[in-house]
């Protein structure tokens, strides 16, 4: 486990960035696992920019995103489809062909996972994986449990944490209760892994992720046991 403390969100922004761009450098071909939210932002803007001066080339990069909302079009504003393109994918020259996120809009959700599994087990599985941390310790959209989720699967939302998304939606009843996301096998798989946080207000969950007993009641926790983890934290220092 290697930690970087950063002064702010931009530091933390920029220590992230440069170790996806140095991943891209080194194998052109790299599968890439991303995740949505406020906490990659600025990451990916600076991805853009070092491909708009000519610094990087995403042109042979996949990239495997970590989870879809249930019910949400690609063309819907708050699904991570939307997202991502919007943030990243229209300003850089990935192949859109090689951007992979489940579709929320399967009318078999339990089906899609298990497609989405076996894509990522074809793509060989990830290189790179970026994640994020929420309050109550999740990462993608595996929730506090009794067991720690294996595959991608099709999950219903905690709580804690349709609260934290009311932000990005106008009304309540809009806020999907559901998601497929990818399981612990496919992240602790990823050959290095890439924990992004920022914000005091998760400075407790971090510590107890990083420091605290490995239960599936903090999904995170499991990470301790990765051999190649590197957390990238504002709120530490």
């Amino acid at each position: 486990m290697k930690i970087i403390n950063t002064a702010n969100y931009e530091e933390m922004s920029r220590a992230v960035a440069d170790l996806i761009l140095e991943e891209v450098r080194s194998n052109p071909k790299t599968v890439l696992g991303l995740a949505t939210g406020s906490t990659p932002l600025g990451a990916y803007s600076l991805l853009a920019n070092a491909y708009k001066s000519g610094a990087a080339d995403f042109s042979g990069v996949v990239s495997v995103n970590l989870d879809e909302y249930c019910g949400l079009a690609p063309d819907n504003h708050q699904s991570y489809r939307y997202f991502m393109d919007k943030n990243l994918f229209s300003h850089i020259n990935i192949d859109r062909a090689n951007t992979h996120v489940p579709d929320g809009t399967a009318l078999n959700p339990e089906a899609e996972a298990e497609r989405y599994e076996k894509l990522i087990e074809s793509l060989g599985g990830i290189d790179l994986q970026l994640l994020g941390l929420g309050h109550n310790g999740h990462v993608a959209f595996i929730e506090p449990g009794d067991e720690f989720p294996a595959k991608t699967r099709h999950v219903y939302l905690d709580e804690q944490t349709i609260k934290a998304n009311s932000r990005f939606f106008e009304r309540h009843e809009d806020i999907p209760e559901s998601a497929i996301s990818i399981g612990i096998k496919a992240i602790m798989g990823a050959e290095k892994i890439i924990l992004a946080v920022s914000g005091n207000d998760k400075a407790n969950i971090l510590k107890k992720s990083l420091y605290g007993a490995i239960t599936p009641q903090v999904p995170a926790s499991v990470l301790q046991l990765h051999n190649n983890l590197t957390i990238i934290t504002d709120c530490l220092g």
